[in-house]
């Protein structure tokens, strides 16, 4: 037995109407599928709003805990390997003097403006007996509201 494919062509109007009542079957299927749809969705509705609320429930804490960790577990290793790498990444710096170096200058200076100033100062009081006297003698004056001691204290 050998079966035979038909060679000869059907048709137009033949193919048409299958066609036609195909569409038309297709269209009331869907129509049907839709009325079920929308009658199971209105019975299902408050359970899946429960499941829903139960599964939020569980979730909830989950994804609290997996955030925790993120900002105190990976979080850190993440930064300290971008840093890393960061490190390895960045050209070699330009030659120009350390912050070492400047300090260093600039405590040289203070040191020295210090020493001229003490020194200026000895040799301004120290240069006459003249100006020691008058010295003495303006410490042992008080002005109004100054301690003993010269110093000048804020009313209360």
């Amino acid at each position: 037995m050998s079966l035979m494919i038909s060679t000869r062509r059907k048709p137009r109007e033949q193919v048409r109407t299958r066609f036609t009542r195909t569409q038309e079957a297709a269209r009331h299927g869907a129509e049907i599928a839709r009325r079920r749809v929308g009658a199971s969705a209105e019975r299902i509705k408050p359970v899946a709003a429960d499941r829903v609320l139960v599964a939020r429930g569980w979730g909830a804490p989950r994804i609290r805990r997996a955030a925790q960790y993120v900002e105190t577990g990976l979080a850190p290793k993440v930064s300290s390997f971008l840093s890393g790498v960061a490190h390895r990444v960045e050209p070699p710096g330009r030659d120009r003097p350390r912050r070492g170096a400047v300090v260093a200058m600039v405590g040289a200076v203070a040191a020295v403006g210090v020493a001229g100033a003490v020194l200026t100062r000895r040799s301004v009081t120290g240069g006459s007996d003249d100006a020691s006297e008058e010295a003495t003698s303006a410490d042992s004056m008080t002005v109004s509201g100054a301690d003993v001691d010269g110093q000048v204290h804020s009313p209360h």
